[in-house]
């Protein structure tokens, strides 16, 4: 069948369901006089009268309602095999590459990658767990995630997810044995366990009478990992600050106490980065899409505002 036959098939049926052909060429984006001549020219083909027309309306013949009834089953077949086809495009599949800061990777979106990989077989997914700030293009990384505000980078797009909350808090038991410092300056008298980060220990960011005070003074113990820090704090062993996603549910039982809330910093973002590209492939859009939908209105470990305060 020659494409413009297929057309005036399509002219066809438009002009049945709309009931004239000024309706079926809106919705055609043709002028009326071009449907009015695929309709002659599909009845010259044929052979047969397909419409009765008048100045007010449409109506078939009797060749012209078998002719519908065949011709709307083979448009709707087509449309099938469009969206079928579509449904392919629009499938993750492939390898996809992803950079994960450590905590916020393990604790909360390897959840999202178990379900993903259930929901899309064809998809295999290889991710790096790394508080390095990789870079996408040179390194050949779908998408990573990244914490803070964006810097300027115009090979890279950027999609806000969730937000960081800075929380310092420290456990019942080493509070009993040192009361809880009620200003950032006070924690000099106290055991601080603090994060390191490529050799530099990372400040504590607060806010005293609206302006920012950083704290750096390390305590005898300093790691490189926020879940041994958790631990480390659990255990009594001084005060930590972590990102709430860390400590949500310590905190929610009370097995870690939040100190100095009302000079907390004020949340971060959680990005997911990925390479500007003009058409986006499946597996990087449907991932971000599904975790956006995952973690709205607000990410898992924030469904509780709340937490108990010294």
């Amino acid at each position: 069948m020659e494409i413009h036959n297929l057309n005036d098939i399509a002219a066809f049926v438009s002009s049945v369901n709309a009931g004239s052909f000024t309706a079926a060429a809106k919705q055609l984006g043709l002028t009326r006089s071009a449907v009015g001549k695929s309709i002659v020219r599909l009845e010259a083909r044929l052979q047969v009268r397909l419409l009765n027309r008048t100045t007010r309306s449409l109506s078939m013949t009797d060749d012209g309602q078998v002719l519908y009834e065949r011709c709307v089953g083979i448009l709707q077949d087509l449309d099938d095999v469009e969206s079928a086809l579509a449904f392919r495009r629009s499938t993750p599949s492939g390898r996809l590459r992803m950079s994960l800061p450590v905590a916020l990777g393990r604790l909360h979106v390897l959840h999202h990658i178990e379900c993903c990989l259930k929901d899309w077989p064809s998809l295999s997914v290889d991710v790096t767990f790394s508080d390095r700030l990789v870079d996408l293009i040179d390194e050949g990384f779908d998408l990573a995630m990244r914490i803070g505000p964006p810097k300027e980078d115009s090979r890279l797009l950027t999609r806000t997810v969730a937000y960081q909350q800075m929380i310092t808090c420290a456990s019942p038991q080493y509070l009993v044995e040192h009361p809880a410092p009620q200003t950032p300056e006070e924690l000099s008298a106290h055991e601080c366990l603090h994060f390191v980060s490529g050799g530099r220990l990372l400040p504590w960011n607060f806010r005293v009478n609206g302006q920012p005070v950083a704290f750096t003074q390390g305590g005898r113990l300093q790691m490189d990992s926020a879940e041994a820090l958790h631990h480390c704090a659990m255990a009594g062993l001084g005060i930590a600050t972590l990102p709430s996603y860390v400590l949500s549910q310590e905190l929610r039982s009370g097995k870690l106490v939040q100190l100095l809330s009302e000079h907390a910093e004020v949340a971060e973002p959680i990005r997911i980065i990925y390479p500007s590209k003009r058409h986006l492939s499946p597996k990087i859009r449907l991932f971000i899409d599904k975790l956006v939908d995952a973690w709205s209105p607000c990410p898992p470990w924030e469904q509780t505002q709340n937490y108990p305060d010294s």
